[in-house]
């Protein structure tokens, strides 16, 4: 019984002895800290899941970074020197968004199986139980995040304090990620409908992100769709901040609208500001579903 249950369960008028302000306190951040714990514990007793969440990314900045740089040093190296540096930062988001959607369908599995009416009853505001999913999620991202990290010397990239701002970025993607699953599953209630659209969903935002391919001086309808697509600012943002080779932050691979480089706090903003509103209205259905 996790410890979400033993609350749902627990005897009305028995509480943990407390001041009035302490206790209400700690009653209001109580289901923020259970469905967090529920997403770590998942992911604790679940380790091939979480090997299996990094054989992609790896494989994809190993294999195809390898063979397409080898690919450059034939042709001269044109622009890009050093390109699994340059795939880095793509690979490093797409480590993170599978286990961060995962939360919207555990959401839409505990909805078939039961588990969300438990949820729904409990004396707990129904925004404390999307926001402790969607911190649990985010969490879960950023610690696949730290683990692509912790081997970037493959790709070329310095360890240094830098990396830091890196995993703050990467929690924030995650975050986003995991407020658009949210979203979803508060949505779409069948468990196939909703897998059939996060398939179909995840890839096309990888591919039209910037993450294999500069974002700029693409034909027309492909640069109008790179840059409507949010993840290629997050994408973008991480790639200015990595310490590595100059590759990461030359003029021919930032992103640019116009004859504007959108600084790295600017694309955060937005991505906070899509967060914020894919919360809001998960938030705002979760509360009105039965």
């Amino acid at each position: 019984m996790s410890g979400l249950d033993t609350v749902l369960d627990a005897p009305a008028g028995k509480a943990a002895p407390a001041g009035p302000s302490t206790g209400r306190r700690g009653f209001a951040l109580r289901p923020y800290a259970l469905l967090w714990r529920r997403e770590m514990t998942r992911l604790r007793h679940n380790p091939v899941r979480l090997i299996m969440g990094l054989v992609t990314p790896l494989l994809f900045l190993v294999v195809l970074g390898t063979g397409l740089d080898a690919a450059s040093s034939s042709l001269g190296k044109a622009q890009l020197n050093d390109y699994r540096a340059f795939l880095f930062p793509g690979t490093l988001i797409m480590s993170v968004q599978a286990p961060a959607v995962a939360v919207g369908i555990s959401l839409v599995w505990d909805r078939k199986l039961g588990m969300l009416r438990q949820m729904l009853v409990s004396p707990f505001p129904r925004s404390s139980i999307v926001l402790g999913l969607a911190f649990g999620g985010a969490t879960t991202g950023a610690v696949y995040g730290l683990m692509l990290l912790s081997v970037g010397g493959i790709a070329s990239i310095r360890y240094t304090p830098m990396l830091l701002v890196v995993l703050l970025e990467t929690l924030l993607v995650s975050l986003m990620f995991t407020s658009i699953g949210l979203l979803a599953a508060v949505t779409i209630r069948q468990v196939e409908t909703f897998q059939i659209v996060v398939n179909l969903s995840l890839m096309p935002l990888m591919f039209f992100s910037g993450a294999m391919f500069p974002p700029n001086g693409l034909p027309g309808w492909l640069d109008t769709v790179v840059k409507l697509n949010p993840l290629t600012y997050g994408v973008d943002a991480v790639r200015r901040t990595l310490p590595g080779p100059d590759i990461l932050t030359s003029e021919q691979t930032r992103l640019m609208l116009g004859h504007w480089h959108p600084p790295v706090v600017a694309e955060l903003g937005l991505l906070v500001a899509i967060t914020a509103a894919a919360l809001g209205v998960a938030t705002h259905r979760f509360a009105r579903s039965r």
